[in-house]
């Protein structure tokens, strides 16, 4: 996360997640869019960097690896944030501008087609590359890997601003890379700032990443929501606390934090007793009050996801990661900046993905959440 950016400054990790989730909205506001393994699903180890995921992608002949963010709120991929773009004898340059605002950050720049390698037999050809000439909030990335819905690539580029963009997930597909639509995802919580503790398989899922059964649920139709990988939740609180009723949201491996509306946020604030931390934006217990902090319970798809009490603390030996003080106990759940009722009223963020696998599964229109064997581990 030191790489990534310093939370000790003006721009908290609080702001840098709100902003995002406001990108969402406002995109959304006018309008209420080397040698192939055929059909083999195949697993990329993905780095957690505190607050994001990153994976090693190779683009071009012979490849130049770049270090991108996991990102399925959003489904351009690009570089150029970082290390500088090599051109190869697989690199055309399309008549294209290109051009994505994130709210925590944008880049914009030329798109190009070129052979991408995830490793392990996952090639695909002629993918879209964006290449920036100027981009903002990406230090210690080269930027993105997009996989969220491909209708998100739409007005991206410019003049061709109805066209969408394949997703790399999209292309293993379509090329006969891989022999299902989707891309599973595995998160693991981490005690150090850069562990390759994830996993990324496109394809198929890995039975090794999670314990029980997966359970599948619809996406929403609720706007803006239905635009991303959105889902509708409830949210308790211990055995009885109502947190939030059932109303749509996202599962965003872009958001560090688990962000929910903002009445949704005082009833949390009130059960848990927690106070406003003014150094980190973050909510802070006592450590008595944390020994006595109840599970959170997500009802997704008629199936209850305990997020427990431990799940809820940021790694308490990472405090100062963030600007926060050795010894005191901040919470990752915090709010998204908007009250209930505008289509998009929590973002289940990486933070929560930590403790639950993942499934983003494009050809049936669906996502799936399984237990791990980190779901009650007591890391933080």
């Amino acid at each position: 996360m030191v790489k990534r950016m310093n939370f000790t400054g003006t721009v908290s990790l609080l702001e840098r997640d709100q902003k995002r989730a406001q990108g969402f909205k406002a995109r959304f506001a006018k309008s209420n869019g080397q040698t192939l393994v055929k059909d083999a699903a195949a697993s990329v180890s993905a780095t957690n960097q505190l607050v994001d995921y990153v994976v090693n992608v190779g683009v071009g002949t012979p490849a130049t690896t770049y270090s991108l963010l996991v990102d399925t709120g959003s489904s351009n991929t690009w570089v150029g944030a970082g290390k500088a773009f090599v051109h190869t004898s697989t690199t055309v340059q399309t008549k294209d501008r290109v051009s994505v605002t994130y709210g925590s950050g944008e880049f914009s720049g030329n798109e190009f087609t070129d052979t991408v390698t995830l490793g392990n037999g996952l090639t695909v050809t002629k993918q879209s590359i964006g290449v920036a000439t100027s981009s903002e909030g990406f230090d210690g990335v080269d930027g993105i890997i997009g996989i969220g819905p491909v209708d998100l690539t739409e007005d991206t580029l410019s003049p061709d601003t109805s066209s969408t963009i394949p997703t790399i997930t999209d292309n293993l597909f379509s090329q006969g890379v891989i022999p299902s639509h989707l891309v599973a995802v595995s998160f693991e919580p981490t005690t150090s700032d850069s562990s390759t503790n994830g996993e990324l398989t496109f394809g198929a899922t890995d039975s090794s990443k999670f314990t029980g059964s997966i359970t599948f649920t619809s996406l929403t139709t609720t706007s803006p929501a239905s635009e991303f990988w959105g889902i509708n939740q409830s949210i308790r609180y211990g055995t009885s606390t109502t947190i939030q009723s059932t109303t749509a949201g996202i599962v965003d491996t872009g958001t560090t934090l688990t962000l929910i509306a903002t009445g949704a946020f005082s009833a949390y604030t009130k059960a848990t007793g927690a106070v406003n931390d003014r150094e980190t934006g973050l909510l802070r217990l006592t450590t008595a009050q944390f020994a006595n902090l109840q599970s959170l319970f997500f009802t997704i798809g008629g199936t209850t996801f305990e997020l427990t009490a431990n799940a809820q603390a940021w790694p308490r030996s990472l405090n100062a990661e963030i600007g926060g003080t050795a010894g005191n106990v901040y919470l990752i759940v915090n709010s998204i900046g908007t009250p209930a009722g505008e289509g998009l009223d929590f973002i289940n963020g990486m933070t929560f993905l930590e403790r639950f696998y993942s499934v983003f599964d494009t050809g049936n229109k669906r996502l799936g959440l399984a237990t791990t064997p980190f779901t009650t581990a007591t890391t933080n």
